[in-house]
């Protein structure tokens, strides 16, 4: 369908496998032109957008905005887990907008708070009702990690970014150090990212060979897989070794960012874990803060459903940007 010149805005939301991209009305998404591409297939985020105008019949956008799973400085993001770059001024020249902007992915997730539906938001520890205007925090799990603090102030939301997927993962335990020098052994560092990721499922779960002394590697869908189907008692092993972390490092930042308007899990690797997390320990591993135990039930956790989640909040920032 032709759409009208400098109407609509275009918001992409790139992570380390995948990028959704879609047009906004406003604060609408335009669910018919919503479009999802494998970022194996193009060689950088320029060729992802062109193709998408291109399909949309080289539509001519008033605004855009791109949310990347990496560090934006300067309006200049960096993927973290994919040699990809990009700046607002090359957005803008590619999608033809006079509104261009780089945010990090996280960013993206917090602007959409409050403007998702009843189902999109899935309740996962409960706790009293959100203090209105309190801070929120939401954590992303999918190929990468990060968490970012969202706070409302008298001139509209900040949503703070952040890059904590990098810091050093805790260690509460042998278990956990043998973890950590494995990790670092491995990987030269041992990160929340590297155990609490995509591949960070991948690598508890060959940690726990080599443990068993029967090393052997799997990837993180087959492990969710043999999960669900209750095949392969490492691959459970490992999903109670990650809700536990989770548990930990989630405890940890709740009590760094005080997010008393409760605490939300994105991504792909968080609303795949989610059915299994209650049983695997993450409420108890998120309460496990000795004399604060108690103070811990201040903070409800949900899950974030929907997967364009970021596109609806790119939109709504998009719309305060315009003013």
């Amino acid at each position: 369908m032709p759409f009208d010149p400098d109407r609509y805005a275009l918001v992409a939301d790139t992570g380390g496998t995948n990028t959704r991209v879609a047009l906004a009305e406003g604060t609408r998404l335009l669910p018919e032109t919503v479009t999802r591409y494998a970022n194996a297939g193009h060689g950088g985020l320029g060729e992802v957008i062109a193709a998408f105008v291109e399909a949309q019949g080289g539509v001519d956008c008033a605004a855009a905005a791109v949310a990347v799973a990496g560090p934006v400085r300067d309006g200049v993001g960096r993927l973290t887990n994919l040699d990809w770059e990009i700046d607002e001024a090359t957005l803008a020249r590619a999608t033809g907008a006079e509104i261009a902007a780089v945010v990090n992915d996280l960013e993206a997730q917090g602007h959409a708070l409050g403007h998702l539906g009843p189902a999109a938001v899935s309740p996962l520890i409960p706790g009293p009702a959100p203090v209105a205007g309190a801070a929120r925090l939401v954590i992303g799990i999918g190929t990468g990690f990060n968490a970012a603090p969202v706070h409302e102030g008298a001139f509209g939301r900040l949503v703070a970014p952040a890059e904590a997927g990098h810091v050093t993962l805790p260690v509460r335990d042998e278990t956990d150090l043998r973890l950590a020098r494995y990790l670092e052994r491995e990987h030269g560092f041992a990160s929340v990212e590297d155990a609490l990721s995509g591949r960070g499922l991948c690598h508890l779960y060959a940690f726990l060979g080599i443990e068993a002394g029967d090393p052997r590697e799997a990837g993180s869908a087959e492990i969710m897989a043999a999960l669900g189907a209750g095949s392969d008692p490492r691959a459970e092993a490992a999903a109670r070794l990650f809700a536990r972390l989770l548990g930990t490092v989630a405890g940890d930042l709740a009590l760094t960012m005080l997010p008393f308007g409760g605490i939300y899990l994105a991504g792909g690797m968080a609303r795949a874990m989610a059915p299994h997390l209650g049983r695997l320990g993450f409420a108890e591993a998120f309460r496990d803060k000795g004399r604060f135990a108690g103070f811990m039930e201040d903070f409800p956790v949900s899950v974030i459903e929907d997967d364009y989640a970021a596109l609806h909040g790119l939109a709504h920032h998009l719309a305060r940007l315009a003013g």
